[in-house]
């Protein structure tokens, strides 16, 4: 469905007959629209209504789509739901704008609603997605300086069971009577599953009133190069005799303390000590970032320091002398042996044997429910963005999907394009379910290979190649029902294509927990993934998918085939996926996690003990888990 793409402005100034309310509407480059009308009574969440109301009619009699909503600060502040029931309900992206002079009592009503417009836009980039903010300090401005108000803390309560909601304000209650300041350091502000995790919790942190701030350097190419090698090595992905050369090493140093002299040391930065203006609790969840954790024990020794690591580590070839992995993790190690935490994925494997227990934490990825990834979209949004893909794919000359047309399926795998995430193998599964597809009735499904890129990922171009080099030569005859694309940022769009997906793939090599399983159940997707890294926790065999051996296409193949010729089944999956959600993989339990860890270690030494970080937070806070309660097997953390 091809719409328009519009911008709005709202305002709503309350009269003694109740309230005058004015929307105008504009493309990027001139007003279109205004519309008025007077409520009578003023009852403020019956005008958030019909705002919405109007707003959906405008859409569905022009065949818009509207991206983002200026609102002032005291509309805002007097029809609480607004912002939020604007993202939930009609995917509007909402901008609480304070006003900027006396002069703005004197506009009028539509006035006030067209400079909200004209400012809306501004926070737009050319893709129309709201443009990244980066400020001072390299400090990631998630909320665009606490503008953008996606969800209302209520939302998040609501989405959680009432025992994590409780663990939540225990501590967060313990951070905000102490002060205490948070910094994470990652090396990206976009891209990634770190990055996803760190916008998320950045949003609830400030609902809660918390002090929690995100750092990222400034990028340098030549440097991503060597650290992608090196999480290649770590992960046996690379060749195998592929080293990491000395000065590659020290080139990745270099970076990391170039970034920290010249924008987290200086007078206020977060790495200088405490007592300077610095954080009070550095968390450094990146491998890319290692020399920071020196820096920060140099600044203040006494102030914590967590180190996380998110992928897969081939701790047997670490253990082996000689070898690439091992080279690659004692120099890891000797840059982070002082963090008083290391945190990794639940799987015992994935934590070498040099690292002490009593450090060690284990803590899984997580998604955010509300966010544009995983919130519900409407039949309209899901149309307009079902053409925006198939438009992109035009434009490449890639093949577009066919859905819902004829009612033709299609199956997806969501992920980088990177070594580790089978992409190889998805197409020779999708082969082979091909050549078991036998209903004549209808047509057979199509394949979608697809993921956003990131800075820090130089594979992505080889390996998209290398995809479309394999449909090409070794399955031409598919070609025109395989879909593989690199994506520019956007949520939504990643959303509708999971959530409409007849099945989810995921058939990583190697994998570290892979967020995309959770989002797919969440949506209610029957998962088949290989048993690598954390898949395992999150796929129960037979009942809301199935797990295959690393590499396995032809099992791979054979299960979705089942699962598109069974309806009854594939049924039952979907909603044994939707069902077993736990707490701990949303940012609820992302929040509890970090705030536990804050809180613990700032007011005294903290022991992991190799155990999950949610259980350690619910006992000390007196809210042990209870039976029944949905939670991921422990069985690879022992």
């Amino acid at each position: 469905m091809n719409c328009t793409e519009l911008f709005i402005g709202i305002s709503a100034v309350r009269t003694d007959r109740g309230c005058d309310v004015a929307i105008a509407i504009r493309d990027a480059v001139y007003l279109i629209d205004i519309i008025t009308w007077s409520s009578a009574g003023g009852n403020a969440d019956a005008i958030v209504g019909e705002i919405i109301g109007t707003l959906r009619m405008y859409n569905q009699k022009h065949n818009t789509k509207i991206l983002g909503a200026g609102i002032p600060l005291l509309v805002s502040q007097n029809h609480l739901l607004l912002s939020s029931r604007l993202w939930r309900e009609l995917d509007i992206v909402p901008f609480v704008i304070p006003r900027r002079s006396d002069r703005w009592s004197s506009k009028n009503n539509d006035e006030q609603a067209e400079s909200m417009a004209r400012k809306c836009i501004t926070y737009f980039g050319p893709s129309a997605t709201p443009a990244l903010q980066v400020g001072w300090h390299g400090e990631v401005d998630v909320t665009a300086g606490g503008r953008i108000c996606l969800s209302a803390l209520e939302d998040y309560r609501k989405i959680c069971s009432e025992m994590s909601w409780e663990t939540l304000k225990f501590y967060a209650d313990k951070l905000k009577v102490n002060g205490t300041k948070v910094a994470f350091f990652s090396a990206t502000p976009q891209g990634g599953g770190v990055a996803l995790m760190r916008h998320a919790l950045i949003r609830l942190a400030a609902l809660v009133g918390l002090d929690v701030k995100w750092y990222v350097p400034k990028p340098r190419a030549n440097v991503f190069r060597i650290t992608k090698n090196m999480h290649n090595v770590l992960q046996g992905v690379a060749a195998p005799d592929q080293h990491i050369p000395p000065e590659d090493l020290a080139a990745v140093i270099q970076w990391d303390r170039d970034n920290a002299k010249l924008y987290w040391s200086d007078e206020g930065g977060p790495l200088q000590s405490p007592e300077d203006g610095g954080a009070d609790v550095i968390i450094v969840d990146d491998p890319q970032m290692i020399a920071l954790v020196p820096i920060a024990k140099k600044a203040c020794k006494e102030r914590p320091v967590l180190f996380r690591l998110h992928i897969q580590v081939r701790s047997d070839l670490v253990a082996t002398p000689g070898t690439p992995q091992a080279g690659v993790w004692d120099f890891i190690w000797s840059h982070i042996r002082e963090a008083d935490a290391f945190i990794t994925h639940p799987i015992s494997t994935f934590a070498p044997q040099d690292v002490p227990r009593e450090k060690l934490f284990y803590l899984p990825a997580t998604s955010d429910w509300l966010d544009g990834l995983n919130k519900g979209l409407s039949d309209w949004d899901t149309r307009y963005y079902m053409h925006k893909y198939n438009t992109q794919c035009y434009a490449q000359g890639m093949a577009g999907l066919d859905w819902p047309l004829d009612n033709r399926k299609y199956v997806i795998q969501v992920a980088r394009f990177d070594p580790s995430k089978g992409i190889p193998i998805v197409i020779d599964a999708y082969a082979e379910s091909r050549r078991l597809f036998t209903d004549k009735r209808s047509k057979p499904p199509q394949l979608v290979l697809c993921g956003n890129g990131s800075i820090d990922d130089p594979d992505g171009t080889t390996v998209y190649s290398e995809a479309v080099h394999k449909i090409k030569t070794e399955y031409p005859s598919l070609e025109g029902d395989i879909s593989v694309m690199r994506l520019a940022a956007g949520d939504q769009l990643l959303n509708v294509l999971l959530a409409n997906a007849h099945v989810v793939l995921q058939l990583s090599t190697v994998e570290g927990f892979e967020v995309k399983v959770t989002e797919a159940l969440h949506a209610g997707r029957p998962v088949i993934g290989s048993r690598v890294g954390g898949i395992p926790l999150q796929i129960e065999h037979g009942l809301n998918g199935y797990l295959v051996e690393p590499g396995d296409w032809k099992t791979a193949g054979a299960r979705l085939a089942a699962l598109l010729a069974d309806d009854k089944l594939h049924a039952e999956m979907g909603a044994a996926a939707r069902a077993n959600i736990s707490d701990e993989v949303s940012t609820v339990g992302n929040a509890i996690a970090w705030c536990f860890l804050a809180s613990g270690f700032t007011s005294g030494q903290q022991h992991g003990n190799g155990q999950w970080v949610s259980d350690l937070a619910r006992e000390a806070a007196g809210k042990p888990y209870e039976k029944g309660e949905n939670r991921l097997p422990r069985s690879l953390a022992a």
